[in-house]
């Protein structure tokens, strides 16, 4: 059995890999153009998923299962694969830690202004009247009540903060104070400090924040978007920014990848921005290679019950 990887490499975990399943052919490839080359004799892909187009499945006709080792699985060509039966599955879960942790390193340089005392050691200014705020009986709200979401919940509740959940169904979640379906997002806007989103990029996520969106949100509200840029009418957030309709947004993720340079969201005072990289630490490939090795034990034993099976029809 053929398994094809395009990821990045490490040679210690593939050397484990291969130790576990020494009857596997593992071809790791660089380039994207070498994908036409081998993907013929493929049974198994292991991508990122943005190299995966309807060409390369066209060429794949022994393709049984592509394994995405990142949570986004958007640019997949979602039809071909159903109509070819093909299983994907991906590496969700693995982010909920790293990103959780990063969304509290906004949240805490924004309160305790540690961006501010930089600066000021940069200028040796011994400066003590800088208003620092608490984060304690804030309320957090997340939306995209899953596994990320949950996790970030559940350091916001080690702060002393209110947790609200954002989810499809309004199921309640333990992890959070209160959940409320997608449709009363407008009703709990005006009484959240810090709002979160953590959602996929899917047909029913596109804009959930607009411009009524944000009128909603308080003055003194954070905005922070890690999920997927495509939830964010961004010329809408930079003219509530602009109108101090809320007070400061942390962004991760962007409607178009890289931020062009000329974007206006470069020199707002009120954005801080960071390269998509909020889930990206030393234990994303390894714990990526724990989900993978697992799958594959299931795949060679022709068993069932993958782990993180996409829904071929609802894109995640």
């Amino acid at each position: 059995m053929v398994v094809l990887l395009r990821i990045q490499r490490n040679k210690e975990l593939e050397k484990q890999l291969q130790a576990q399943f020494p009857n596997v052919n593992f071809i790791y490839i660089k380039d994207k153009d070498e994908i036409i080359k081998y993907i013929p004799g493929a049974e198994v892909f292991v991508t990122y998923g943005e190299d995966l187009t309807e060409d390369v499945v066209f060429e794949a006709q022994k393709l049984k299962w592509i394994m995405v080792m990142s949570a986004g699985v958007e640019k997949l060509p979602f039809q071909l694969l159903k109509e070819r039966n093909i299983l994907v599955t991906n590496v969700r879960g693995i982010h909920q830690i790293p990103m959780a942790e990063f969304v509290f390193g906004y949240i805490l340089q924004y309160a305790k202004k540690l961006d501010v005392f930089l600066k000021q050691q940069s200028e040796k200014v011994w400066n003590k009247k800088v208003p620092i705020q608490e984060i304690y009986g804030k309320t957090l709200l997340v939306v995209g009540a899953g596994a990320i979401g949950s996790q970030i919940s559940q350091y916001g509740r080690v702060f002393g903060m209110k947790t609200i959940g954002i989810n499809r169904s309004g199921n309640k979640n333990e992890a959070f104070d209160e959940t409320y379906s997608k449709e009363r997002l407008n009703d709990v806007l005006p009484i959240a400090d810090y709002i979160v989103s953590v959602l996929p990029n899917t047909t029913d996520t596109q804009y959930i924040f607009t411009k009524e969106q944000f009128k909603l949100m308080k003055k003194e509200a954070v905005f922070i978007n890690v999920g997927r840029g495509n939830a964010v009418k961004e010329n809408d957030l930079l003219e509530a920014l602009k109108k101090d309709e809320l007070a400061h947004a942390f962004l991760d993720v962007f409607e178009k990848e890289p931020l062009p340079e000329d974007h206006p969201l470069w020199t707002s005072e009120k954005v801080t921005i960071t390269p998509h990289l909020s889930a990206l630490t030393n234990m994303y490939l390894p714990r990526a290679y724990e989900i993978f090795t697992k799958n594959l034990r299931i795949y060679v034993n022709n068993k069932k019950n993958f782990i993180n099976v996409i829904d071929l029809d609802r894109g995640y």
